[in-house]
């Protein structure tokens, strides 16, 4: 099934008409009401927690999509919600994880499909240090989360290529 949002809306979501056509590479227009809808990338953080090893935080996800699999903890940044804030807030949510500081690293495109509707991602990485990684608890959306050396980790359990390209450039900076 195609999950591309030209492809998956049908109707206008301001008038619900059915004259809802593409108009260009990334968008939509309502030929009853006018709406013009663009596709637009969705902005996602993923948080680089290390331990005193400098071992990388790793979590399990538990929901889908890719159930089961290796990612960054992290996740959507929300209406009105700094990049800064939504790593702070999904570290707390999904690990009790208080954040000391944290360092903007750089960013990547994904494609994260949910619910067979095809989102587009920005995803932002940052360089968390965080008060303790001691007695943390899984919860919210991710099953486990363990602390990697490169050596110990299967890079196609990282089904996200923003996620490994982060993952890749953190063990390459710590070898240089």
């Amino acid at each position: 099934m195609d999950t591309h949002p030209l492809k998956v809306l049908k109707y206008c979501p301001k008038c619900a008409s059915a004259e809802f056509n593409k108009s260009g590479e990334r968008s939509l227009k309502c030929a009853t009401c006018g709406f013009h809808f663009f596709i637009n990338s969705a902005a996602a953080v993923a948080a680089l927690v290390t331990d005193d090893a400098g071992k990388l935080m790793l979590v399990t996800r538990g929901v889908e999509p890719n159930y089961g699999k290796l990612d960054l903890p992290g996740g959507f940044i929300d209406p009105m919600e700094s990049a800064e804030e939504a790593v702070k807030r999904e570290l707390q949510e999904e690990l009790g994880l208080k954040v000391k500081s944290l360092k903007y690293l750089g960013s990547a495109p994904n494609e994260y499909v949910f619910s067979e509707y095809t989102v587009f991602t920005l995803d932002m990485a940052f360089q968390v240090t965080a008060e303790s990684v001691e007695n943390l608890k899984p919860m919210d959306d991710i099953l486990d989360y363990k602390f990697y050396s490169e050596d110990e980790l299967d890079y196609d359990d990282i089904p996200a290529p923003s996620i490994k390209k982060f993952v890749k450039d953190y063990f390459q900076s710590i070898k240089a």
